[in-house]
């Protein structure tokens, strides 16, 4: 079966009544910083919270009676398991997911609470995807490749029919690259239906793995490394996959962890959305300027949601970390009453907020009688952090 207009448009009727048809918003704050007008297809309020259902979903369906009575096995980085997990249990169908050790352990447990059997393996998804082969050869359960199938492809097109039925005038869609799965799909629709759209796919340049195989024009394997975007640490795309970027991408774009970070702060903060790393990388595109929206409509892909509330916590501190939010240094004062009280109501004069403080006096090269302040301060910005950081210098105190 050949990845088609058609066979998207197939998958649609196949998979509408169980999946959710979710919402292209508009972020007017994006609007003013960028000048265009940017649109998020927001995939991580779909059912298992992640695009992955529809193509699970639409992998299942096409099982013959036979495969379903050998039982289904998948690998998965979290959100295509959570996916064959739900589709597999309503059809009652023995699920085996083999998922990273690594994997955020709300999919881990997701993939449970959804009836499949859980095998934990290896740090990224290719070790994962070797032990469910090792599995599948000795049980002799049918295999779902979680992007490199072509029903798996067409479930994923139909993000790409979604959009252009909300905005059939946009300019430019980004879509998330893992092993390549989505955005084969969205661009195959895309572009059969309108070449002139322009159609991105954003990956994590510790994992560019679509990139590595379009400079070298075949699939290989890259070193990839741990990323906040676990959903798209894959090191080797997919041959089918690779096929229809080729024919249908305009570009490929990657983009480091800190600009992730910074997208998964703002749609938490500006657009109230939760999203996981890979999710974000559209945005994180945009914010840096890698991608130009001046008077442009682009789609930002919103792929997925299931981000480990542990990682949040790391992901926004570091991305407030960027923005200048927040700030740790050390100070030394005098080791008398009333010293460090002085400090700290300067710092608070200058509208900064004080997260953390520790004193200490075992530091081999203070004075005698003096010590060492640490602090973590709150600003707004970068332009008050150092605005903060003038006026504690300006009043005599050596800051490190």
């Amino acid at each position: 079966m050949a990845v088609t207009l058609e066979t998207i448009k197939k998958a649609k009727t196949t998979i509408e009544n169980s999946i959710k048809r979710t919402p292209l918003i508009e972020c007017p704050t994006l609007e003013k910083m960028t000048g265009g007008k940017v649109l998020f297809k927001l995939e991580n309020l779909q059912k298992t919270g992640s695009f992955k259902l529809r193509g699970a979903l639409n992998r299942i369906a096409n099982l013959t009676e036979e495969e379903k009575a050998k039982g289904v096995i998948a690998s998965s980085a979290g959100n295509h398991a959570q996916g064959i997990a739900l589709g597999a249990t309503a059809q009652g169908i023995k699920s085996t997911i083999v998922m990273p050790e690594t994997a955020p352990i709300a999919k881990i447990a997701a993939t449970r609470g959804y009836g499949a059997e859980v095998v934990l393996c290896g740090t990224v998804y290719d070790d994962a995807f070797a032990k469910a082969c090792e599995i599948q050869k000795a049980t002799g359960a049918v295999f779902l490749h979680p992007f490199d199938d072509e029903y798996v492809i067409a479930g994923q097109g139909t993000i790409g029919l979604e959009i252009l039925e909300d905005a059939a005038d946009i300019d430019a869609v980004l879509v998330p690259i893992g092993g390549g799965g989505i955005l084969a799909g969205i661009a195959t629709a895309v572009k059969s239906i309108n070449p002139k759209i322009k159609v991105i796919g954003v990956e994590s340049e510790n994992a560019a793995s679509m990139t590595e195989a379009l400079k070298r024009g075949e699939c290989c394997e890259v070193c990839a490394q741990p990323t906040i975007a676990d959903g798209i640490a894959v090191k080797k795309v997919g041959c089918k996959t690779l096929e229809l970027v080729r024919k249908y991408v305009d570009e490929v774009i990657t983009v480091s962890e800190d600009e992730i970070a910074r997208a998964i702060l703002f749609l938490m903060e500006k657009s109230k959305v939760v999203a996981e790393g890979a999710g974000a990388t559209p945005l994180a595109a945009i914010l840096a300027g890698k991608v130009k929206c001046v008077g442009k409509k682009v789609c930002a892909v919103v792929s997925g949601g299931n981000i480990d509330v542990n990682l949040i916590e790391r992901v926004l501190n570091r991305a407030l970390i960027n923005e200048g939010r927040r700030f740790e240094f050390k100070v030394k004062v005098h080791d008398r009453f009333g010293e460090t009280e002085k400090l700290l109501k300067l710092i608070t004069k200058n509208r900064a907020n004080i997260l953390f403080i520790t004193q200490s006096m075992y530091n081999i090269d203070l004075g005698i009688n003096m010590q060492e302040i640490t602090l973590v301060i709150e600003c707004s910005d970068i332009e008050h952090r150092n605005n903060v950081i003038v006026k504690i210098k300006e009043a005599g105190y050596e800051i490190y």
